[in-house]
Protein backbone atom coordinates (compact mmCIF):
# COMPACT_ATOMS: atom_id res chain seq x y z
CA UNK A 1 0.00 0.00 0.00
CA UNK A 2 1.25 3.49 -0.90
CA UNK A 3 0.66 6.06 1.83
CA UNK A 4 -0.04 9.61 0.68
CA UNK A 5 1.26 12.19 3.18
CA UNK A 6 -0.42 15.36 4.35
CA UNK A 7 1.42 18.68 4.17
CA UNK A 8 2.02 18.43 7.93
CA UNK A 9 3.53 14.96 7.59
CA UNK A 10 5.74 16.12 4.72
CA UNK A 11 7.11 18.90 6.94
CA UNK A 12 7.98 16.31 9.60
CA UNK A 13 9.73 14.28 6.90
CA UNK A 14 11.63 17.41 5.93
CA UNK A 15 12.88 17.87 9.52
CA UNK A 16 14.31 14.33 9.56
CA UNK A 17 15.85 14.74 6.12
CA UNK A 18 17.48 18.04 7.02
CA UNK A 19 19.17 16.34 9.98
CA UNK A 20 20.44 13.71 7.54
CA UNK A 21 21.76 16.49 5.28
CA UNK A 22 23.56 18.18 8.16
CA UNK A 23 24.98 14.86 9.37
CA UNK A 24 26.48 14.20 5.94
CA UNK A 25 27.98 17.71 6.00
CA UNK A 26 29.61 16.98 9.38
CA UNK A 27 31.17 13.89 7.83
CA UNK A 28 32.30 15.90 4.80
CA UNK A 29 34.52 17.89 7.19
CA UNK A 30 36.30 14.69 8.24
CA UNK A 31 36.64 12.65 5.04
CA UNK A 32 40.31 12.57 4.09
CA UNK A 33 43.14 10.03 3.80
CA UNK A 34 43.83 8.30 7.12
CA UNK A 35 40.32 8.51 8.53
CA UNK A 36 38.50 5.25 9.26
CA UNK A 37 34.89 4.62 8.32
CA UNK A 38 34.39 3.61 11.95
CA UNK A 39 35.28 7.16 12.99
CA UNK A 40 32.70 8.53 10.57
CA UNK A 41 30.05 6.28 12.09
CA UNK A 42 30.80 7.45 15.63
CA UNK A 43 30.55 11.12 14.61
CA UNK A 44 27.28 10.48 12.75
CA UNK A 45 25.77 8.71 15.76
CA UNK A 46 26.66 11.53 18.15
CA UNK A 47 25.50 14.27 15.78
CA UNK A 48 22.14 12.59 15.15
CA UNK A 49 21.56 12.06 18.88
CA UNK A 50 22.60 15.65 19.64
CA UNK A 51 19.86 16.78 17.25
CA UNK A 52 17.19 14.90 19.17
CA UNK A 53 16.87 12.12 16.60
CA UNK A 54 17.63 8.41 16.31
CA UNK A 55 19.87 6.79 13.66
CA UNK A 56 17.36 5.19 11.31
CA UNK A 57 19.69 2.43 10.17
CA UNK A 58 20.98 1.29 13.58
CA UNK A 59 19.39 -2.07 14.33
CA UNK A 60 17.29 -2.03 11.14
CA UNK A 61 16.91 -5.72 10.19
CA UNK A 62 19.96 -6.28 12.42
CA UNK A 63 22.21 -3.69 10.75
CA UNK A 64 24.94 -2.88 13.31
CA UNK A 65 25.86 0.76 12.56
CA UNK A 66 24.34 4.23 12.11
CA UNK A 67 25.51 4.84 8.52
CA UNK A 68 26.55 2.78 5.51
CA UNK A 69 30.02 3.49 4.11
CA UNK A 70 30.75 1.87 0.75
CA UNK A 71 34.29 2.32 -0.57
CA UNK A 72 35.35 2.16 -4.24
CA UNK A 73 33.85 -1.02 -5.75
CA UNK A 74 31.39 -1.41 -2.88
CA UNK A 75 27.95 -0.43 -4.15
CA UNK A 76 25.85 -0.05 -0.99
CA UNK A 77 25.47 -1.20 2.62
CA UNK A 78 29.17 -1.24 3.50
CA UNK A 79 29.56 -1.56 7.27
CA UNK A 80 31.77 1.09 8.95
CA UNK A 81 34.85 -0.27 10.70
CA UNK A 82 37.92 1.05 12.50
CA UNK A 83 39.91 -1.28 10.23
CA UNK A 84 38.73 0.40 7.01
CA UNK A 85 41.07 3.37 6.52
CA UNK A 86 40.33 5.75 3.67
CA UNK A 87 43.21 6.32 1.24
CA UNK A 88 44.13 9.03 -1.24
CA UNK A 89 42.14 8.49 -4.44
CA UNK A 90 39.34 6.47 -2.83
CA UNK A 91 35.67 7.26 -3.14
CA UNK A 92 33.22 6.54 -0.34
CA UNK A 93 29.46 6.69 -0.52
CA UNK A 94 27.84 7.53 2.81
CA UNK A 95 24.19 6.58 3.21
CA UNK A 96 22.46 7.98 6.28
CA UNK A 97 19.03 7.63 7.84
CA UNK A 98 17.40 9.56 10.67
CA UNK A 99 14.18 8.94 12.60
CA UNK A 100 12.44 11.82 14.39
CA UNK A 101 8.84 12.79 15.14
CA UNK A 102 7.65 9.46 13.74
CA UNK A 103 9.19 9.91 10.29
CA UNK A 104 12.36 8.81 8.52
CA UNK A 105 14.91 10.77 6.52
CA UNK A 106 17.20 9.06 4.01
CA UNK A 107 19.94 10.47 1.77
CA UNK A 108 23.34 9.49 0.38
CA UNK A 109 26.36 11.21 -1.16
CA UNK A 110 29.55 9.83 -2.68
CA UNK A 111 32.68 11.67 -1.54
CA UNK A 112 36.15 11.91 -3.05
CA UNK A 113 39.02 11.15 -0.68
CA UNK A 114 41.77 13.57 -1.61
CA UNK A 115 42.52 13.74 -5.33
CA UNK A 116 40.56 11.22 -7.40
CA UNK A 117 41.21 10.13 -10.99
CA UNK A 118 39.22 12.22 -13.51
CA UNK A 119 37.44 9.17 -14.92
CA UNK A 120 36.19 8.23 -11.44
CA UNK A 121 35.14 11.80 -10.68
CA UNK A 122 33.17 11.74 -13.95
CA UNK A 123 31.34 8.63 -12.74
CA UNK A 124 30.32 10.51 -9.59
CA UNK A 125 29.27 13.56 -11.54
CA UNK A 126 27.15 11.53 -13.96
CA UNK A 127 25.49 9.64 -11.11
CA UNK A 128 24.62 12.87 -9.31
CA UNK A 129 23.30 14.36 -12.56
CA UNK A 130 21.15 11.27 -13.09
CA UNK A 131 19.60 11.72 -9.65
CA UNK A 132 18.39 15.17 -10.64
CA UNK A 133 17.24 13.88 -14.03
CA UNK A 134 15.09 11.37 -12.16
CA UNK A 135 13.80 14.01 -9.75
CA UNK A 136 12.82 16.12 -12.76
CA UNK A 137 10.37 13.38 -13.76
CA UNK A 138 9.00 12.92 -10.24
CA UNK A 139 5.84 14.98 -10.60
CA UNK A 140 2.13 14.31 -10.34
CA UNK A 141 0.78 12.53 -13.40
CA UNK A 142 4.06 10.91 -14.44
CA UNK A 143 4.89 7.27 -13.74
CA UNK A 144 7.70 5.48 -11.93
CA UNK A 145 9.05 4.27 -15.27
CA UNK A 146 9.65 7.89 -16.28
CA UNK A 147 12.00 8.34 -13.31
CA UNK A 148 13.87 5.12 -14.02
CA UNK A 149 14.16 5.84 -17.73
CA UNK A 150 15.63 9.30 -17.13
CA UNK A 151 18.30 7.88 -14.81
CA UNK A 152 19.10 4.89 -17.00
CA UNK A 153 19.25 6.86 -20.23
CA UNK A 154 21.57 9.52 -18.81
CA UNK A 155 24.03 6.98 -17.41
CA UNK A 156 24.01 4.37 -20.15
CA UNK A 157 24.54 6.93 -22.90
CA UNK A 158 27.79 7.82 -21.09
CA UNK A 159 28.90 4.20 -20.97
CA UNK A 160 28.01 3.38 -17.37
CA UNK A 161 25.74 0.61 -16.08
CA UNK A 162 22.76 0.75 -13.74
CA UNK A 163 22.48 -1.59 -10.76
CA UNK A 164 19.18 -3.50 -10.94
CA UNK A 165 19.04 -5.39 -7.64
CA UNK A 166 19.21 -2.32 -5.39
CA UNK A 167 16.57 0.36 -5.87
CA UNK A 168 14.87 3.36 -4.32
CA UNK A 169 11.73 3.17 -2.23
CA UNK A 170 8.91 4.97 -0.52
CA UNK A 171 9.84 6.66 2.74
CA UNK A 172 7.70 7.88 5.63
CA UNK A 173 6.74 6.35 8.96
CA UNK A 174 8.79 3.36 7.81
CA UNK A 175 12.27 3.56 6.34
CA UNK A 176 11.22 1.43 3.38
CA UNK A 177 7.67 1.76 2.10
CA UNK A 178 5.90 1.13 -1.18
CA UNK A 179 6.49 1.80 -3.99
CA UNK A 180 9.79 0.39 -5.15
CA UNK A 181 11.66 2.96 -7.26
CA UNK A 182 13.97 1.32 -9.83
CA UNK A 183 16.77 3.28 -11.49
CA UNK A 184 15.81 1.85 -14.87
CA UNK A 185 12.53 1.59 -16.74
CA UNK A 186 10.35 2.53 -19.67
CA UNK A 187 8.56 5.83 -20.16
CA UNK A 188 4.90 5.71 -19.29
CA UNK A 189 5.19 2.46 -17.32
CA UNK A 190 4.71 1.72 -13.66
CA UNK A 191 2.77 3.26 -10.80
CA UNK A 192 1.15 6.66 -11.42
CA UNK A 193 2.73 9.40 -9.30
CA UNK A 194 0.35 11.33 -7.07
CA UNK A 195 0.82 14.45 -4.99
CA UNK A 196 1.65 13.45 -1.41
CA UNK A 197 3.72 10.39 -2.32
CA UNK A 198 7.14 10.50 -0.67
CA UNK A 199 9.98 8.49 -2.18
CA UNK A 200 13.73 8.09 -2.00
CA UNK A 201 15.40 8.15 -5.41
CA UNK A 202 18.90 6.68 -5.28
CA UNK A 203 20.80 5.79 -8.45
CA UNK A 204 23.65 3.31 -7.96
CA UNK A 205 25.81 3.46 -11.07
CA UNK A 206 28.82 1.31 -11.96
CA UNK A 207 31.82 2.16 -14.08
CA UNK A 208 31.89 -1.41 -15.43
CA UNK A 209 29.35 -4.23 -15.41
CA UNK A 210 26.03 -3.79 -13.62
CA UNK A 211 26.19 -7.13 -11.78
CA UNK A 212 27.02 -7.20 -8.08
CA UNK A 213 27.81 -9.76 -5.40
CA UNK A 214 27.29 -9.89 -1.65
CA UNK A 215 30.28 -9.99 0.65
CA UNK A 216 30.45 -12.53 3.51
CA UNK A 217 29.08 -10.05 6.05
CA UNK A 218 25.65 -10.42 4.41
CA UNK A 219 25.26 -6.65 3.94
CA UNK A 220 28.02 -5.21 1.76
CA UNK A 221 27.48 -5.42 -1.99
CA UNK A 222 30.26 -4.83 -4.51
CA UNK A 223 30.62 -4.80 -8.27
CA UNK A 224 31.39 -8.19 -9.77
CA UNK A 225 34.33 -6.76 -11.75
CA UNK A 226 35.61 -4.64 -8.81
CA UNK A 227 35.33 -1.40 -10.79
CA UNK A 228 34.07 1.67 -8.90
CA UNK A 229 30.43 2.40 -8.13
CA UNK A 230 28.77 5.68 -7.14
CA UNK A 231 25.58 6.37 -5.17
CA UNK A 232 23.57 9.56 -4.61
CA UNK A 233 20.15 9.77 -2.95
CA UNK A 234 17.47 12.32 -2.13
CA UNK A 235 14.15 11.90 -0.39
CA UNK A 236 11.42 13.86 -2.16
CA UNK A 237 7.70 14.57 -2.10
CA UNK A 238 5.68 14.31 -5.31
CA UNK A 239 3.94 17.58 -6.11
CA UNK A 240 2.16 19.11 -9.09
CA UNK A 241 4.62 20.65 -11.52
CA UNK A 242 7.87 20.12 -9.59
CA UNK A 243 9.19 17.67 -6.98
CA UNK A 244 9.84 18.93 -3.45
CA UNK A 245 13.32 17.80 -2.39
CA UNK A 246 13.19 17.14 1.36
CA UNK A 247 16.88 16.31 1.84
CA UNK A 248 19.72 18.58 0.72
CA UNK A 249 23.30 18.57 -0.56
CA UNK A 250 23.72 22.29 0.12
CA UNK A 251 25.35 21.80 3.53
CA UNK A 252 27.85 19.35 2.03
CA UNK A 253 28.63 21.76 -0.80
CA UNK A 254 29.22 24.59 1.70
CA UNK A 255 31.84 22.41 3.41
CA UNK A 256 33.53 21.14 0.24
CA UNK A 257 33.41 24.39 -1.76
CA UNK A 258 34.91 23.97 -5.21
CA UNK A 259 35.84 20.35 -4.40
CA UNK A 260 32.19 19.32 -4.37
CA UNK A 261 30.95 17.04 -7.13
Amino acid sequence: MIFLKSDEEIELLRISNQIVAKTLAELAKLIQPGVSTGQLDKVAYEFIKDNGAVPGFLGYSGYPKSICTSVNEQVVHGIPSDEVILKEGDIVSVDCGVYKNGFHGDSAYTFCVGEVKPEIRNLLLTTKESLYKGIGEAVEGKRLGDIGFAIQNHCETKGYSVVREMIGHGVGRHLHEAPEVPNYGRKGNGVMLKSGMTIAIEPMINMGKRQLVFEKDGWTTRTIDRLPSAHFEHSIAIRHGKADILSSFEYIEQVLGNKAI
